[in-house]
């Protein structure tokens, strides 16, 4: 369980606080940020900077499943996902679930098994996890259980993609790798081409199938986009329906148009780290640059969030408050969540407390509990408690 520590106040570090740096103190009152004269931690050193929000992420699928014949309980993904994504500063994400005709672990069926499962394992979490569900267009004949799963655990982020024409590409440019995709799901590469062709005849009853989607998430108040927009036409279509999240856009086009229409663009933080995309798509640090890219979300990999930011500011493309806002403030705002992703009075004391030096992180806080503590930081805040002890006795 993650400690609950008391009312103390973070002095002598670089905080991002107003939309700039600053050096001065932070005081955390109750799991909130306060105002009190509280016992101190020196954190000369240190940035002390708002929790990462990370609206995308797919990286528990390697606990779940570190090999692609060697699965784990969904329990112990989520307790692996839950301690990587504090380990690397962030303090609210939501994890990227498949709803889809690809089978496996990413059918409708594992969907279920995967919020019952955090359902299950909420009273235990540090990191604020929650589901996002991806789901393919082409799955019309799942209308009802859908509606139902996303009303019976709270589901509030939807996302709409569609990999149909990949499969078949694959099947001709890409063979083996189709057929890595057949073996995860338990079929045989011929097999899981018939179930692709049995998806493609859903099309004409798509567009009717995702508007009663989106009316009956517009009732939940279920946020909701798409994902892997391949043009500015696809994107368009999804902005009329309500769709208004634009996940990882393939073209400029797609980008551009989100935004002329004033919908967020969100990217991957790992394109932004390694200098373009694992896939061969549009460079995010590019979108950044020319103002077409809103928020960074880990895709993949937790630790490209920092030092995504970090990396920006480097670079010159943006000051480390502007990159910051883009892994906090911004994803904050984006899925409505007023009492986080800045540092103010009364907002969740959700904190990421990074190394100035190595930049690593050392200190993750949860509205007020350490759910990541290592290095110099844990002698600092370690001491707190001496030093409590000393004045008791």
């Amino acid at each position: 369980m993650s400690m609950q520590w008391p009312d103390i106040r973070l002095t002598g570090a670089t905080v991002l606080r107003d939309g700039e740096l600053q050096t001065r103190s932070v005081a955390i009152e109750s799991g909130c940020i306060g105002r009190g004269p509280f016992p101190e931690v020196d954190l000369t050193g240190y940035y002390i900077l708002p929790g990462i929000i990370d609206l995308h992420g797919d990286a528990f699928e390697r606990h779940t499943a570190p090999r692609p014949t060697a699965p784990f309980s969904i329990e112990q993904g989520l307790i692996g996902t839950d301690r990587d994504a504090a380990a690397n500063g962030v303090t609210t994400a939501w994890l990227a679930q498949s709803w889809s005709w690809e089978g496996g672990r990413r059918s409708p069926d594992h969907a279920e098994a995967m919020l019952e499962a955090h359902a299950v394992y909420r009273a235990r979490m540090k990191t604020d996890l929650r589901v996002q569900i991806r789901c393919e267009t082409h799955t019309v004949d799942t209308a009802d259980r859908l509606i139902a799963a996303v009303k019976r655990h709270g589901v509030g982020y939807v996302v709409f993609n569609n990999h149909l024409e990949e499969a078949v590409t694959l099947s001709h440019s890409r063979p083996e790798v189709l057929a890595g995709w057949a073996k995860e799901a338990g079929r045989s590469p011929q097999e899981h081409l018939a179930v692709v062709e049995e998806a493609r005849k859903q099309g004409r009853a798509v567009p009717r199938y995702l508007c009663r989607l989106a009316e009956t998430f517009d009732a939940l108040g279920v946020r909701y986009g798409s994902h892997d927009d391949p043009d500015g036409e696809t994107r368009e279509t999804f902005a009329m329906i309500g769709a208004r999240i634009c996940e990882f856009p393939i073209s400029r086009s797609a980008a551009r148009l989100a935004k002329a229409v004033n919908d967020p663009v969100i990217m991957g933080a790992p394109n932004v780290v390694r200098g373009g995309s694992q896939a061969g798509n549009i460079s995010a640090a590019d979108l950044i640059a020319s103002g077409h890219c809103d928020a960074l979300v880990s895709d993949y990999y937790y630790p490209a969030l920092a030092q995504a930011a970090f990396h920006l500011a480097d670079h010159g493309i943006l000051d480390l408050a502007s990159a910051w806002a883009m892994i906090s403030a911004t994803p904050a705002h984006i899925m409505g969540l007023p009492d986080r992703g800045v540092i103010d009075y009364g907002r969740r004391a959700d904190l990421t407390v990074v190394n100035a030096d190595t930049r690593e992180i050392e200190a993750t806080l949860v509205a007020g509990r350490i759910t990541h503590l290592t290095g110099e930081a844990a002698h600092r805040f370690l001491s707190i408690g001496n030093r409590m002890a000393l004045a008791a006795e």
